[in-house]
């Protein structure tokens, strides 16, 4: 029997992102997870009964959702540090963005441990649970796709189903469409699917905004909505859109768990996507949600300059147990920003902010028509 923690959220990590990094050149191959968790803990909010080790999934464990071939192919891969040519194309292994690296197989089998921990810990009594380094929502069943070679939210949710609840409600905040998640439960009814990303981004085809893959009028098998937000956007039709339509989608569906995927890649420091939101923004939907919620997992996701994943994520780690983000970051916390290397151009004239503060400026602005078009459009029938 688990050990249940029901009074304190539950921060899942692992030591192994201190070790392994994608190939160079990688957009992956930044500090994110470490980088969170040494923040948080020179800001004194991670206390040892708050920290628990991620476990490595198992092959069984993968199994439960990816093709066996599959993951033997990944462990093979990584073994050998190499791939076929035959099985590049089968398994998109070493091309297209999924490189061969020392940890192929060991760091997303670690990030989907810490997810089927998660869900292990929500069945037996703890409500809000922690995983940064989850969040890989584009990983299909047999290919690795868009730098996710599993899928941890699929598996995590599965496993949720699996310990006898009834609904689980999957909210995507990523900059890029959740197709992995909604694809693997198209034909689940238990599960409900919601993605809010930048319309026109991969994996989204840009010549078919509304009836395509994430498009709004893309509704899965009948139990997803897609919300795909015109850049730039702002932070007020970021919250318009929570609550005019994701908060109304979710209290509708009554689900027994909520699993958020939070993607910094929404933000504004992002070099990868336009939608231009603060941090702020991102907080505060993760905060409704758990306001709302009676079992939360929370995840990472995309997110590709190393500060603002850091600021956001270790954020996210505030919110969920009501910390104050201070004004200013004490001088230990600034150390740990300020050692981050990342060759980047954004990084030769990097603003004082990123090391200074956990908050963005805020990003306000007007609603476009075509925003409450969108809000309108999930929540119409049919």
């Amino acid at each position: 029997m688990l050990r249940t923690q029901t009074a304190r959220p539950v921060f899942i990590g692992s030591d192994l992102y201190r070790v392994s990094r994608h190939a160079p050149g990688h957009p992956l191959a930044i500090p994110r997870v470490s980088l969170v968790i040494d923040l948080c803990r020179a800001l004194g909010w991670l206390p040892d009964g708050a920290y628990r080790e991620s476990p490595a999934a198992t092959v069984a464990d993968l199994t439960r959702f990816h093709a066996p071939e599959y993951v033997a192919a990944v462990v093979d891969a990584e073994r050998s540090q190499a791939v076929t040519a035959a099985a590049a194309r089968l398994f998109n292994l070493g091309i297209n963005g999924n490189p061969i690296y020392p940890e192929m197989f060991r760091r997303p089998a670690t990030a989907c441990g810490a997810s089927l921990l998660a869900a292990r810990l929500l069945i037996n009594g703890d409500r809000v649970i922690y995983n940064p380094a989850g969040g890989t929502h584009h990983g299909q069943k047999a290919r690795a796709s868009g730098f996710c070679t599993f899928n941890d939210p699929v598996l995590a949710i599965l496993a949720l189903l699996d310990g006898g609840l009834r609904r689980v409600f999957y909210l995507d905040l990523d900059a890029h469409f959740g197709d992995g998640v909604q694809c693997a439960f198209n034909d689940e009814p238990r599960v409900f699917t919601v993605s809010l990303h930048e319309a026109g981004r991969w994996p989204m085809q840009r010549d078919d905004l509304s009836d395509g893959p994430g498009g709004v009028r893309d509704r899965g098998g009948g139990h997803a909505r897609n919300l795909p937000l015109p850049p730039p956007a702002n932070d007020c039709e970021f919250a318009y859109l929570m609550e005019a339509s994701v908060l109304p989608l979710l209290h509708a569906v009554e689900p027994d768990a909520v699993v958020v995927q939070c993607g910094a890649d929404a933000l504004a420091d992002d070099p990868m996507t336009r939608l231009a939101l603060s941090n702020r923004a991102l907080w505060q939907a993760v905060a409704q949600v758990a306001s709302i919620a009676p079992r939360l997992l929370v995840l990472g996701g995309g997110g590709y300059n190393p500060w603002s994943v850091a600021r956001c994520w270790t954020g996210i780690w505030g919110v969920l147990n009501g910390f104050v983000v201070p004004e200013r970051l004490p001088p230990e916390a600034e150390s740990v920003l300020r050692a981050v290397r990342w060759n980047h151009r954004r990084a030769r004239s990097a603003p004082a902010a990123w090391f200074t503060g956990l908050a963005d400026p805020p990003h306000p602005g007007p609603i476009r028509p075509e925003v409450r078009d969108l809000a309108k459009a999930a929540l119409a029938c049919g």
